[in-house]
Order: structure tokens, then sequence, then C-alpha cells
């Protein structure tokens, strides 16, 4: 067991897989475990997840900068990104980034959208004549970020996936138009968690394409029956919870927020320039690096590190539970 941050991991020796899965702190992982406990023996009713669903939901809202009746649920980046989608125009132009995950891109695609890919530091300058960017904060594969400064700076409506980024690095963008992330990574929650915030001006114009009885502005007054009665908030885009889910977000979201988050990203990026500082490499100042070396993986595995291959790469993460121990480790198995 592993004390960091104030919190308890237990997480093994050589972890760098934060970015496909993030460990939680033992009091997000008890707190879940209770709850299938309940769930086992019967002894919760549905309105019970309510208080962790509103718990989680304005944590969101405190780590992206937006009050939180900006804030709706989801279970996932895709669905949340496909409201997006649907709300704009049909034939809208929308740009990427070449290589962005494909769960920000193709739900505009499938819609008949015209969506452009560039390279990642050339969003900025190409924004205009564009009805919307979609880009990562932080890009899956590599780690590298995205100028949001020059984003925010083109006047063009812009959302964010801050998935790869949210936990870890400090972020304050409430002047996004979207801003979508997934609960499971750096936000050490269970996979089943997601959230969507928007600016006023794109509710809007926001269409609920997933329009359900818990989207209703009072959710158990609206399980049968029209008329149509959604929330005037962002829950009108809220899909129906995975409580257990939510149970363990209630409680890591706030313990993150909570953080000096400045803290965790030098402790992140300190760890990650550590790595390829060692093998000659020049820093990147991300939490998220790609090594591409001869035999990269085979090599890890046999050392006992856990990580990923993405885009041909090896992918480490370095979060707030790794430690100069776990470093030595992929060190010895690279150098």
């Amino acid at each position: 067991m592993r004390t960091a941050f104030g919190g308890e991991f237990d997480v093994p020796l050589g972890y760098f897989n934060s970015p496909s899965i993030g460990i939680p702190p033992k009091a997000v992982a008890d707190a879940v475990g209770e709850a299938v406990r309940r769930w086992a023996s019967g002894a919760d009713q549905p309105p019970v997840f309510d208080a962790s669903v509103a718990t989680a939901r304005e944590a969101f809202g405190r780590l992206v900068g937006m009050p939180v009746e900006q804030v709706a649920i989801g279970t996932s980046v895709s669905q949340l990104v496909a409201v997006v989608a649907a709300s704009l125009p049909r034939g809208s132009r929308v740009l990427v980034a070449r290589g962005e995950f494909t769960s920000l891109t193709f739900p505009f695609a499938a819609l008949g959208h015209t969506v452009t890919e560039v390279e990642l530091d050339e969003l900025a300058s190409a924004a205009d004549g564009h009805d919307l960017v979609a880009v990562s904060v932080v890009q899956s594969a590599d780690g590298r970020i995205a100028d949001l400064d020059g984003l925010r700076a083109t006047g063009v409506p812009v959302l964010l996936d801050a998935t790869q980024a949210l936990g870890w690095l400090p972020l304050d963008v409430g002047w996004a138009h979207w801003v979508v992330a997934a609960g499971y990574k750096w936000l050490l929650s269970p996979r089943g968690t997601a959230w969507l915030a928007a600016r006023p001006e794109a509710l809007e114009t926001a269409i609920p394409v997933n329009a359900n009885w818990y989207a209703g502005e009072d959710p158990w007054a609206t399980v049968y029956g029209l008329p149509l009665r959604l929330a005037s908030s962002a829950r009108a885009l809220d899909t129906s919870p995975v409580w257990l889910a939510q149970v363990g977000a209630a409680v890591a979201l706030p313990w993150l927020a909570s953080q000096d988050l400045a803290a965790v990203r030098a402790h992140d990026i300190g760890m990650a320039n550590e790595i390829l500082t060692g093998l000659d490499l020049p820093p990147t100042n991300s939490a998220i690096i790609a090594i591409d070396r001869p035999n990269a993986k085979e090599r890890l595995v046999k050392a006992g590190v856990t990580a990923s291959v993405r885009a041909g790469k090896v992918r480490l993460g370095c979060h707030l539970y790794t430690t100069f121990d776990d470093v030595e480790i992929v060190l010895k198995a690279l150098s």
C-alpha cells in the first residue's frame, strides 16, 4: 500500500497504465465495495444514489471551472460527444488533430459533418472558417498538450476532451463551449462515469438526443407519460447514471478537486521527465510519454512494468502514486 497526496493506493510496483485505467484511492474502492455489499443485500433504493451523482457533478464543475448547473452526466465520452455532434447544423465544418482519439472524432463523421484533420500544433492557425474545433487537451497516444490559449484566441467554438488531462493538469476552461471527460483514467473513478460541461450559449442549441426520465427537472416525476419536460439546466442532457460507478466518483472527484493540482502536475511530469532524461530523451513536461525503443514492450513486460502500446510506441503514464522506484524499473529495463 502506498501513500500519496494524503490518499492510500494499492498500486503494484511498475504501474504506468493510468492513461488506460487509473488506480483509485483506497477510500474510493472501499465506497464502491460497500455499495456492492448493500446491493447484494437489497439494502438500497434508486433515489439513494442521487446524492452521489450530485456530489460528483459539482466536483467535476470545480475541476473544469464551470458551475454545476452547466454540467451533464453520461457514461462515456463518445455518448456525450454525440450530443455535441447532433447539436450542430448538418454539414458543419469540424477541425480536429490528426491521429486524434476516435471517441472524439467519429461522432462528427458519423453524423455527416465535414471533419478536417491537421497537425496538433496547426489547430489554432487553421481554425478560421470552421464551426467547431474538437481536440483532446492531452493527446492519448503520446501526451502532447494542445495550445489552449491559442485556441481560445481564435474565437471559434471549441470542444475539449479533458479525459487524459483532468486529474493531473490544472485546468480552468470555462471559456470553452464544451468540455467532456471520462472518469476511469486520471480521475480515478470506476468506468461508466463521464461528464459534459457546456457554456450557456452552447446549452441553448443543445439537442437532448438521449432524452430520458433522469433528464427531467424532477427525475422521479418524469418516469411516465408525456409531455416532454426536461430540466432547464445541463441536466436535460443527462443519461441515467451507473449507480455503483457514481458512488466511486463521488469520493474520487471531490478528493482530486481538493488537491493542489499544480503540485500533482509537478510530481507527475517530474516522474515522466526523469524517465526521459534517463533515456537521453528531451523532457516533454507531460504526464504521458511515448517510448520508441527496440523490443521496449517485451523488455518492460519482463521487468514487471504495466503499460500500453499506442500508435506503435510504448505509452507510459505517471500519476500521483508513481514513485522513483517505479521509474528505476523502467530505466533498468530500457537503458
